[in-house]
């Protein structure tokens, strides 16, 4: 699994190498709230958390989807990325943690290689 942590959580499932189409566990409920109202990075810069406040919802965020699909990796994109080595350390969860190589880039460039390799036919009205 990716997540991406910016203004929002994306999220991408994939499955024997094959991506799972509409997953958006930046929306699921998580302790009475969307995941993402408290997991994205955003939430940390504009309440001011600590990493250590902030980690809590994160991880949250990172069992509740571990409870529920029982990755074999969690990959962690987007901006905050760069700074793993903050917040890595203060999750608990039993999933291997993984900072996306590509950091803030890795969604963009994900997204370009699948629809690269997607054939889609274009609809006629």
């Amino acid at each position: 699994m990716v997540t991406t942590l910016g203004t929002g959580v994306g999220s991408a499932l994939f499955v024997d190498g094959v991506l799972v189409p509409n997953t958006e566990f930046g929306q699921m409920e998580v302790n009475g709230k969307r995941a993402e109202e408290r997991a994205a990075a955003r939430i940390r810069k504009e309440r001011d958390l600590s990493w250590k406040r902030w980690s809590t919802y994160l991880d949250d965020y990172l069992r509740a989807v571990e409870n529920i699909l029982w990755p074999d990796a969690i990959i962690i994109g987007g901006g905050v990325s760069k700074k793993a080595a903050k917040f890595f350390p203060l999750l608990t969860v039993r999933t291997p943690l993984f900072p996306a190589t590509l950091r803030n880039e890795a969604g963009i460039v994900g997204a370009a290689l699948a629809a690269g390799t997607t054939h889609v036919k274009p609809q006629r009205s």
